[in-house]
């Protein structure tokens, strides 16, 4: 279950703000915490619970770190929020047809 580690990682509402500034693109640390209500320490400790998860990974630029969106940990999630939605149009799409059907058959 990848998924449950980083659906857990994104429930904390700071944590997703701080993954959402990665979706432009690789930052450092001091680039995510502009303008964020808590201290650049305490990003770095959301980017540790989001590297955990799989969702960011990061590398090294001189003396600091830049993260990233992590494609493969984000893959996973979606493989699993896609079940849900290929079983929702399965499910609309078979209800359509029946309802189609009983109005023809009328």
């Amino acid at each position: 279950m990848a998924y449950d580690k980083a659906l857990a990682a994104l429930a904390d509402p700071t944590r997703r703000a701080v993954f959402e500034r990665l979706r432009t693109g690789p930052k450092p640390v001091g680039r995510i915490a502009e303008g964020l209500p808590v201290s650049r320490p305490a990003v770095s400790q959301h980017l540790k619970v989001l590297r955990d998860a799989g969702l960011v990974a990061d590398r090294a630029d001189g003396v600091r770190r830049v993260y990233f969106i992590d494609p493969k940990g984000l893959g996973a999630l979606r493989a699993w929020l896609d079940q849900f939605w290929d079983q929702a149009l399965a499910t609309f799409a078979a209800e359509a047809e029946a309802t189609t059907t009983e109005e023809e058959s009328r």
